[in-house]
């Protein structure tokens, strides 16, 4: 069973709320109806990116017996603010820190890969839903709605994949890349032509690629 503690469930809370902010800064730049526009439908797909990717962390990690906690890093949610006015997030707000007195490279490995796997799944989630819905997207609003929200969704958590398997610092993709070169090799390959597809020729295309439109 997975459990919480208070000041947890406060930092994974303040978290959400300042990446979900940035994420609408990075997008609309400093228009503040754009941002205020965007934040509902970019807080699905961060509510689901950044949450689930911690829990993917906290699962793994009691999966081995271990205690694991999410906290905040008040640094990087300061540093994330600034670069999203330059339209871009250093998205590391917080970790899910493991306290273990003795840990391979394969278990450390394997808790680490599981966010970006998360959010890959999402991704692909996000993306699936918006080639089931793309048809009725010209007769309805309500379908546009969800379109726009699961867009974005595939955007953000693509990005969030790629960025957090980088092999720098203390990101996931350092230590999955001291534990497996091959299975690091394929999810940053996957991230990164999932987060290059959104960014050049957009999601709508990959849409229509898909359904042969």
């Amino acid at each position: 069973m997975i459990k919480f503690t208070s000041s947890e469930v406060r930092d994974l809370i303040i978290a959400f709320i300042v990446i979900s902010l940035c994420f609408a800064i990075a997008n609309a730049g400093r228009d503040m109806n754009a941002i205020l526009h965007l934040l509902p439908m970019i807080m699905v797909g961060v509510g689901a990116g950044f949450i689930l990717h911690e829990l993917g962390h906290k699962f793994v990690s009691i999966k081995y017996g271990y205690w694991a906690e999410f906290k905040l890093w008040p640094q990087g949610l300061i540093f994330a603010l600034v670069t999203s006015f330059f339209g871009f997030v250093f998205a590391a707000p917080g970790a899910v820190y493991t306290y273990a007195n003795y840990m391979t490279d394969e278990i450390n490995g394997k808790i680490s890969i599981a966010g970006p796997i998360v959010n890959i799944i999402l991704a692909i989630i996000f993306l699936a839903i918006c080639v089931v819905i793309y048809p009725n997207a010209l007769y309805s609003q309500t379908s546009i709605l969800i379109l726009n929200v699961c867009a974005l969704g595939f955007n953000i958590n693509s990005f969030l994949a790629l960025f957090n398997l980088l092999p720098i610092g203390n990101l996931d993709g350092s230590k999955v890349l001291r534990w497996n070169v091959g299975i690091w090799i394929i999810t940053i390959a996957i991230a990164g032509i999932m987060t290059y597809m959104s960014m050049t020729i957009g999601v709508e295309n990959i849409i229509r690629l898909i359904i042969g439109y």
